[in-house]
């Protein structure tokens, strides 16, 4: 059975713009004490009145902690297959059980600006692609491809036989991200749970497992920043090809 869709709900005004302009949403709801501000008129004069309803606090029974005065209900965003994002220049994010929506979202964020391909997350024991995470992105969601997997390490496996190269993030890692000639090739970047970082099972199914580098005593970095490095350094090794 196909992974059901995404993103019914989206709160604030970058994460609500980004869908009205994917023409997803059904229906509008605005504060009724923000109906006049620019922004909001504008999105209100972009999807119809006849599709906004005016409520008096839309932070009753929003889903984030800031709305902005906007959400939407909007047609749901179909997840694509693994096979789909295999490819000679396929750059994708793994997301090894992420449990906070806000690291999804704004590693989400980073990766499309990156250049990233497409993120890959697991439909157990990790953070929904919910309003929280769609706002953190503010738009990138609408366009970063996503495939939605039951296992991590299956997944890498069935990569891996599609000849995508898979790279751990592993803060004890003796080998260094930065320039990793792996990142010219098809390749694919597992980063770990905030908590307990790598799986055991999908280090062993990485090629390689390499750290970023650091000065001073920080032990570790947030998830979503060591992805955003990672996802950078790709497009960075890439651009330094000849030709």
């Amino acid at each position: 059975m196909a992974p059901a869709g995404y993103g019914t709900r989206v709160e604030g005004l970058h994460a609500v713009a980004a869908a009205v302009d994917a023409g997803r949403v059904r229906r509008l709801f605005v504060d009724r004490g923000r109906r006049t501000r620019p922004e909001v008129l504008a999105l209100i004069e972009q999807i119809g009145s006849e599709s906004v309803d005016l409520v008096d606090d839309l932070r009753n029974g929003a889903h984030t902690d800031a709305p902005q005065g906007v959400a939407a209900e909007c047609a749901p965003i179909d997840p694509v297959t693994l096979d789909s994002m295999a490819g000679p220049e396929a750059a994708l994010l793994i997301l090894d059980h992420m449990e906070d929506p806000h690291n999804v979202g704004a590693l989400a964020r980073s990766a499309l600006a990156a250049g990233i391909t497409g993120l890959v997350v697991s439909s157990r024991r990790a953070a929904p692609l919910s309003a929280v995470a769609f706002k953190a992105a503010a738009g990138a969601l609408e366009n970063l491809p996503v495939s939605i997997v039951s296992s991590i390490p299956e997944a890498m496996s069935r990569l891996k036989a599609l000849d995508v190269w898979l790279v751990g993030l592993d803060a004890k890692a003796s080998e260094s991200l930065l320039g990793l000639q792996l990142f010219t090739e098809s390749v694919a970047v597992v980063i770990g749970s905030e908590g307990d970082g790598l799986s055991q099972l999908a280090a062993k199914r990485c090629d390689v497992v390499a750290s970023i580098p650091m000065v001073g005593s920080t032990e570790s970095l947030n998830a979503s920043v060591s992805g955003a490095l990672a996802a950078f350094e790709i497009m960075r090794v890439r651009a330094s090809m000849p030709g």
